[in-house]
């Protein structure tokens, strides 16, 4: 995949910032309990398609989180649509993915963790 126009960098950090709003404030109707954050979003080259990363706290359940998004695509994309109506032609079809960065650092610290308290041979 090649490097991003910064048309496509503004239009998706218009996006971002929208969806950022909307999950804050209607997110936990979506998954409850869990505290969304919008991470990355990457748009297609006709700005036809935004791949929206989303990571999860506070929840166990972030797979089954995802996958409640995901059924609510065509609600979201429509609240998406009111709100950047005036800065945009048309509204991008969403797809979701779950971003598990946070996830892979805990892995990652943990590992080090358990390097760290083994004992060292002498060289």
């Amino acid at each position: 995949m090649g490097t991003e126009s910064k048309r496509q960098q503004r239009f998706a950090g218009v996006i971002q910032q929208d969806l950022a709003e909307l999950f804050q404030r209607e997110g936990g109707a979506w998954a409850p309990g869990a505290f969304i954050t919008v991470t990355k979003v990457r748009v297609t080259p006709d700005l036809a398609i935004a791949r929206v990363f989303l990571s999860f706290l506070n929840t166990k359940t972030a797979k089954d989180d995802i996958a409640s998004i995901k059924t609510k695509t065509n609600e979201i994309r429509y609240k998406l649509g009111a709100r950047i109506k005036n800065q945009a032609r048309i509204v991008p079809q969403l797809e979701f993915f779950l971003d598990d960065t946070n996830e892979y650092v805990e892995h990652m610290d943990k590992i080090f963790e358990e390097i760290s308290k083994e004992t060292r041979q002498p060289d």
